[in-house]
């Protein structure tokens, strides 16, 4: 005969268990998988068989060279995505502001007799508005509109470059018209990487905000609490380095089809295990060249505007610096996005695992 005894309702403590303990048996498992294909530990020493990976790259100039041989194999495409970006950038943010050039170069010409002599004054003092315009630009604080109108530009010129250059290197034959039309499908999946890289970002602005109020206060003039900030900037700035390296591939990952966020960023930290730091002292390498191109290029051109405008008064409202500052930018910037994208291939060619 069946049995017919009813199974124990449980208890709410019972029940409370049951609840919480599938998600925490979740939390183990990818917390042993990811223990188990990452090998690095924090505050332990990792093996020298643990963090040798190899990773074959050419020389800093020779891979370089390499971006800007690839880019002018193709120049035709990107000279004309260069026109549109520059264009739009035009219309729905605007050039730098002649007037705050103007009031600069005022300003810099006034105080320079006291600080700069002999026949470097000029070229000093045009450094020094190299300078002021790298650090902040021409324009007046941006509205909430053109805000939004330099990330959305952003993202399509990062996405048209990468795609571009994917279809490129795979033999096919496309115009950059294709690219603009077909490479906005993951827009909103880069869009939320993009936000994860900005909060990486936190910890070297907070740095930079103590440096302002440092300054301020006096606090950097030496002794102990001077070497105390730098120590803490220096941790701040170190922190947000290690983070940003792998995203900046997770925002290549990213646009692959079928890609999520998470599984981007999850999939760029694996690639960079071991070789991090080779990685980032690349991306270092990039941003330092940016900088040299543009005191190379924009120093003559503030120099010429200038012996121009003392002889010719009529020309000094003419926006040529601005101009020259927003095509430098546009520039720059996929030529950027290039060398992320063609450093990222050469890692994916390096498959080697973690030891």
């Amino acid at each position: 005969m069946p049995s017919t005894s009813k199974k124990k309702p449980l208890s709410r403590k019972d029940q409370f268990y049951a609840t919480i303990k599938k998600p925490i048996m979740v939390i183990k498992a990818r917390s042993k998988i990811f223990m188990a294909r990452r090998p690095h530990r924090s505050f332990h020493m990792t093996g020298r068989r643990d963090y040798n990976r190899s990773l074959k790259l050419p020389g800093y100039f020779a891979f370089s060279r390499s971006v800007n041989k690839t880019l002018w194999q193709h120049k035709k495409v990107f000279i004309w995505l260069a026109v549109v970006y520059a264009v739009l950038s035009s219309i729905l943010v605007g050039i730098g502001s002649q007037d705050t050039y103007n009031s600069l170069t005022s300003t810099l010409q006034d105080t320079g007799n006291q600080i700069f002599q002999g026949n470097l004054g000029q070229i000093g003092q045009a450094a020094l508005l190299f300078a002021s315009i790298g650090s902040s630009g021409l324009n007046a604080s941006p509205t909430e509109a053109q805000q939004i109108y330099i990330v959305f530009l952003g993202l399509l010129i990062w996405l048209t470059t990468v795609w571009l250059l994917r279809s490129l290197l795979a033999g096919h034959k496309v115009k950059m018209r294709d690219g603009l039309y077909s490479a906005g499908a993951p827009i909103i999946a880069t869009l939320l990487v993009a936000l994860v890289l900005i909060v990486q970002l936190i910890p070297i602005g907070l740095a930079a905000i103590g440096y302002a109020a440092a300054s301020s206060t006096g606090l950097l003039n030496g002794g102990v609490a001077a070497m105390l900030f730098w120590f803490a900037a220096g941790l701040l700035a170190i922190m947000s380095l290690y983070w940003i390296t792998s995203t900046f591939f997770a925002l290549i990952i990213v646009t692959l089809p079928g890609m999520y966020p998470m599984k981007a960023l999850k999939t760029a930290g694996d690639m960079v295990v071991g070789r991090r730091l080779r990685i980032l002292l690349r991306i270092l390498w990039m941003m330092g060249g940016i900088i040299v191109a543009g005191a190379v290029i924009l120093i003559p051109i503030i120099l010429i505007d200038t012996g121009l405008t003392h002889i010719f008064p009529a020309i000094a409202n003419a926006p040529v610096v601005p101009i020259a500052l927003m095509v430098f930018s546009v520039v720059t910037f996929i030529w950027a996005a290039s060398y992320i994208y063609l450093l990222y291939r050469r890692v994916v060619d390096d498959d080697a695992k973690p030891a």
